[in-house]
């Protein structure tokens, strides 16, 4: 009867039947070198193994959070500034985006700035004042664009009214970031909406610029239809925006529930 594979011993039976000796000495020897050699039927790990590909390079997604507005809707409150839990709302999204993998977390200020800084304290981030933010989102997005390192590949641009995106939405966006395949505007969905944070790649950055007046880029993301990637994301935080007095009173009452 054969053997699948050889052993050890095997060649132990091969020195016997050679009338060689098998004597302490012998199988001491063998044992570094002689006996374990390699066969086809069981190479050993001193063989050179093939060279190990390198995993691809990451993208490197810096995080731009928007937190300029007047909170007109919400009356004379920062809504910005409002406490959902005892931490003020800002400052819930701004630490949701340090843990994720956005790198480095730039946060453009303008109404009440000192305040909203303040509400931060302490925190990673890279602060860009936008004197024009009467002059709406547009103005913000410009700023904070400006401010992002030549080196980025994207940017997950943050409301800071949305303190229900947590860092694994954001996370999820960043993974499904795909320049590559032209793939490069990732938006979250849910349920069949669409929602925010967008994730932009680079290559837009000069038509982001141009937008003008009280509006985001979102009418961008129709212009480059091919470029979208719709990110399911199975929470629907990523359509909840707190600008209203109703829409903090509903976020309360949620949580307590």
């Amino acid at each position: 009867m054969s053997c699948a594979s050889a052993q050890g011993f095997d060649w132990l039976l091969q020195r016997l039947f050679a009338g060689l000796a098998v004597d302490d000495e012998a199988i001491a020897r063998m044992g570094v070198g002689g006996l374990l050699k390699e066969i086809p039927e069981r190479p050993m790990p001193r063989r050179i193994s093939e060279p190990r590909q390198k995993p691809a390079a990451t993208h490197k997604i810096a995080g731009l959070v928007l937190a300029a507005g007047q909170s007109r809707r919400m009356g004379a409150r920062n809504k910005l500034l409002a406490e959902i839990d005892g931490v003020a709302m800002v400052r819930r999204v701004i630490e949701a985006v340090i843990a994720s993998k956005a790198d480095p977390v730039v946060v453009v200020t303008g109404h009440e700035a000192e305040r909203v800084r303040g509400a931060l304290n302490g925190l990673a981030v890279a602060f860009v004042d936008n004197p024009d933010f009467e002059d709406g989102i547009s103005a913000s997005l410009r700023h904070g664009l400006a401010a992002l390192p030549q080196d980025c590949d994207g940017v997950l641009v943050c409301l800071g009214d949305m303190p229900r995106v947590d860092a694994a939405m954001l996370d999820t966006l960043i993974a499904a970031f795909a320049p590559e395949r032209g793939k490069d505007i990732c938006v979250p969905v849910h349920q069949g909406k669409r929602g925010n944070p967008v994730l932009w790649g680079k290559r837009h950055f000069t038509e982001m610029r141009d937008v003008a007046g009280d509006v985001g880029a979102k009418h961008l993301i129709g212009r480059n239809a091919d470029a979208v990637q719709e990110v399911a994301i199975d929470q629907d935080g990523v359509l909840i925006d707190v600008d209203s007095p109703d829409a903090l009173a509903a976020l309360t009452s949620r949580r307590n529930s």
